[in-house]
């Protein structure tokens, strides 16, 4: 049963919400002053899942106690309270909820706008809940799929999957490269409505539009030369499940054209084909692009944009979030193990100090890279400074570009050094996609194939 803290000093108002709400089944506990809220939001046994606070209180007000609250917390922003003010102070309680309440109602009260308030609330709450408890299991199943961190930054990221985990709403997942945008995914999948239909994913960098629009639409025989049997696409597949269109900033502006009438419609025609496939499938979509910048530059359809960004969800980069890397290297290290039944490796105190100064450009997958290299060089035992290696097995021959000009290397030499790891790191974080690669140097695609050649990579 929940538990709800009605604060107000007016004692017909605490009345009349405590008979409404216990009437609903929810036990309902007074408070008349601020004091009283901090003192029951501190007790273990009977602290309130959720307290409806008003603003004006004796000893403290409801902005003292946010106050309060949030420096108890340290900076944490998700606070079950509802503010309650009178009409025509709203301000005050706007100002309320960016200390961290989670709403606020006017008085006089519509009695209905406050169960539904209360409502909304616990089922929040308990969506919030089944998507870290999901994120749980998919770590038991694979380790790789855990979404961990428990900064500000991605307690935003959990919550905005909780609100919209019902939803069959499309999703435009954005961030670097790096941060997990496949696995929100996966999560949002397994939460939804769809969890009992396929996921299906599309890397819309990986292949060319020729065959990226025979990939998600499917073609007909003998719509294409090699074209031998009718072929289902992508988007068929996932009927009655969820399609997650990965980089979906590399798509041409004719597949895009065609992307756009699919979620206005929900139908499509097979490539060579006439007859219209209908669809009931949820769309995510992702991107390490920034698509305003994108379309402006006229890479990308501008009604597609508002289609694909109905719900948005942002990633933030590893730099953006450094409280988390102790938690993440935790994980790493019990999951990168030297030898099958060793323990975890050790982190030495300086080892550490590195990994919190540095900027992650690859983000988490490249930490990961870095936990599981240095596991292997330290054989399993304490990692130390010697074996963080941010640049590879090649860094040693960049950490000193002077101490190299001295010994008389030549510029080519250094210049092809730092091509080679540009070009690795690059194919490293697109999990060897090459048109991926070439996208984050900015690169044709067979310009970068060529210098590629030139390294054996």
């Amino acid at each position: 049963m929940h538990r709800i803290l009605i604060a107000d000093d007016d004692d017909s108002i605490r009345s009349v919400l405590k008979d409404l709400l216990e009437d609903e089944g929810y036990d309902v506990a007074e408070a008349a002053s601020g004091q009283e809220v901090i003192t029951a939001l501190s007790e273990k046994d009977q602290r309130p899942d959720l307290v409806m606070m008003d603003v004006r209180m004796p000893d403290k007000t409801g902005m003292d106690v946010m106050h309060e609250l949030r420096s108890a917390a340290k900076g944490s922003i998700d606070l079950p309270i509802v503010v309650m003010t009178a009409y025509g102070t709203s301000s005050i309680a706007i100002d309320a909820m960016r200390l961290g309440a989670y709403d606020y109602i006017t008085k006089p009260f519509d009695l209905d706008e406050v169960l539904l308030t209360v409502q909304r609330f616990f089922e929040r709450l308990r969506l919030s809940e089944r998507v870290l408890e999901l994120s749980s299991r998919l770590g038991e199943s694979d380790p790789s799929e855990l979404m961990i961190g428990n900064s500000p930054a991605m307690q935003e990221v959990y919550k905005t999957i909780g609100r919209i985990a019902h939803s069959d709403a499309t999703v435009l997942v954005t961030g670097e490269t790096g941060t997990g945008k496949e696995l929100i995914a996966t999560i949002l999948h397994q939460t939804s409505s769809y969890a009992r239909g396929p996921l299906v994913k599309v890397n819309c960098a990986a292949l060319p539009e020729t065959l990226l629009e025979s990939e998600l639409f499917g073609h007909e025989k003998g719509s294409f030369t090699g074209a031998m049997n009718q072929r289902k696409g992508r988007f068929e597949m996932a009927n009655k499940g969820t399609i997650f269109l990965d980089e979906i900033g590399e798509m041409t502006l004719s597949t895009q054209k065609k992307l756009l009438r699919v979620l206005q419609e929900r139908e499509f025609e097979r490539v060579g084909g006439s007859v219209s496939v209908k669809i009931d499938t949820r769309v995510i979509a992702a991107t390490n692009k920034i698509l305003p910048q994108e379309i402006e530059a006229g890479h990308f359809r501008e009604d597609l944009f508002y289609r694909l960004n109905v719900i948005a969800i942002y990633l933030p980069p590893l730099r953006d979030r450094k409280d988390d890397i102790p938690l993440l290297v935790e994980h790493f290290v019990h999951k990168h193990r030297y030898a099958p039944g060793a323990g975890p490796a050790r982190l030495s105190q300086q080892a550490m100090a590195m990994l919190m100064d540095y900027d992650w450009p690859g983000n988490v997958r490249e930490l990961e890279n870095l936990i599981e290299r240095a596991t292997v060089l330290s054989r399993g035992g304490v990692i130390t400074e010697e074996h963080i290696d941010f640049f590879g097995t090649d860094s040693r021959r960049l950490m000193d570009v002077g101490e190299r000009v001295r010994r008389g290397d030549s510029l080519a030499e250094i210049l092809a050094d730092v091509e080679r790891i540009a070009l690795r790191e690059s194919l490293s974080q697109t999990d060897g996609n090459r048109a991926g690669a070439a996208s984050l140097l900015d690169l044709p695609v067979p310009e970068f194939n060529e210098r590629a050649r030139t390294y054996d990579l």
